[in-house]
């Protein structure tokens, strides 16, 4: 798949990291999407022991099929380091290299992240979906920010997650009696229609099929470049 050019440099110091977040922040955007979401790429990252290395999977998933059209993977070096709400830049090098192996250009890109539910608006999500240009979500397993009441126990139930007086997500019961995710709106689309995808991707466990699998992949990808590394060490 062809992407955008990268509109910046990676590499950056953390406080120039946080300025380009801040000018970045106003160009996401909030809107319905005009078409049919039905091709989701769910997308995941892990890190390896040394710190040297990010290794990516992006799984395209079709809801109205369910089932995994592509998936992918890459892997590149790390050249940012660990800062609280800095997370992307360290992640979205290699997640690019992987969407770049898709045949099939998604309609939506789901990341295992936060979007705007984010310190400066613009988590994981929304780097991502504004460099792609595509309509992107954060679907993340915990709260990095805000406050929220207890959503109901059966599955969809939801309710607002606030920062500041504002309602940068939204904590949704994927399923019945367990732990909620937390959703949040990354790029051209609405948190509605977010919640909608996130529901309609989680067809059997907690987490959506597109950034389960995709965890699922990276795991596996970054297991066995460490068991191909230190065999060709020996």
């Amino acid at each position: 798949m062809k992407l955008p050019r990268v509109p910046h440099s990676w590499s950056l110091s953390p406080r120039r990291a946080v300025a380009l977040q801040q000018r970045m922040a106003r160009l996401v955007s909030r809107t319905k999407p005009p078409g049919e979401i039905r091709f989701v790429a769910g997308l995941d990252a892990a890190f390896s022991k040394d710190e040297r290395r990010c290794f990516a999977a992006v799984v395209l998933w079709d809801i109205a099929e369910r089932r995994i059209v592509e998936q992918h993977t890459a892997t590149r070096k790390l050249t940012f380091p660990y800062v609280p709400g800095l997370l992307s830049f360290r992640e979205v090098p290699a997640l690019l290299l992987a969407l770049r192996k898709l045949k099939r250009r998604p309609d939506l890109l789901m990341c295992d992240g936060q979007g705007l539910a984010h310190p400066r608006r613009f988590g994981l999500a929304c780097h991502l979906g504004v460099i792609c240009d595509l309509p992107s979500l954060g679907c993340a397993k915990s709260r990095l920010i805000g406050t929220h009441a207890d959503p109901a126990r059966p599955r969809g139930s939801r309710t607002d997650l606030f920062d500041k007086g504002e309602v940068i997500g939204t904590v949704l019961c994927t399923q019945t009696g367990i732990k909620p995710v937390y959703v949040s709106i990354g790029h051209k689309i609405d948190l509605q229609t977010a919640e909608e995808i996130v529901l309609a991707c989680a067809i059997r466990h907690r987490l959506p099929e597109p950034t389960r699998l995709a965890d699922r992949l990276v795991a596996t990808f970054k297991c066995d470049c460490v068991k191909s590394r230190n065999t060709a060490a020996v």
